[in-house]
């Protein structure tokens, strides 16, 4: 019996792909030896309610991820759409990503940058194999309360944000509430 191979999978058009996706843009941290660390993290998302889990997807050879899962601790912090040029540093290759950037520690010793929308506060859960990323799971130890603002997205290579418009609630929201907290067994968070 003889098997066809399956195409290759071309990693431009898989990316741009992919990038149809809008997400929203994060800046993972932890304090390592009394040294803030941190990189720009678009692969972040809700795991669990009970327990509090949230996930994200750091590259293997991520000098960051070394530190984080070095301190066994992490800061999600939620960038607001002013924040660009702060996401924009943490994305480089930058030594001192933290230079110039206000930040205080979180109840768990992690980073929280200031003027992001808000912050979670993480240890390490786990780590899973995703090809050439890891899939780390981490329990929310504490939250940041709401404030004001909207948050920094990327859609197609390239920040972008929500409309002034698009502000107010659509007349669905509270339809949306309902299924978001909803503790049925059939919800996806």
């Amino acid at each position: 019996m003889v098997v066809a191979a399956e195409p290759a999978i071309d990693p431009r058009v898989f990316r741009n792909t992919l990038g149809q996706f809008c997400t929203g843009i994060t800046i993972i941290t932890t304090v390592d030896d009394g040294t803030p660390i941190g990189f720009a993290c678009q692969s972040f998302a809700a795991l669990s309610l009970d327990p509090p889990l949230v996930l994200f997807c750091p590259t293997k050879a991520s000098r960051s991820w070394a530190a984080i899962e070095r301190t066994g601790r992490f800061c999600v912090n939620v960038l607001a759409e002013e924040q660009q040029d702060t996401c924009a540093r943490f994305g480089s290759r930058e030594p001192d990503k933290f230079a110039g950037i206000d930040w205080t520690p979180s109840p768990l010793g992690s980073a929280i940058i200031e003027n992001s929308l808000a912050h979670v506060d993480c240890t390490l859960e786990s780590v899973h194999d995703g090809g050439d990323h890891f899939v780390v799971y981490g329990r929310v130890h504490a939250m940041s309360e709401l404030r004001d603002g909207r948050p920094l997205l990327f859609h197609r290579g390239q920040y972008t944000a929500i409309e002034p418009d698009k502000t107010v609630p659509a007349p669905w929201r509270d339809d949306l509430d309902a299924f978001l907290t909803s503790t049925s067994l059939d919800t996806w968070l």
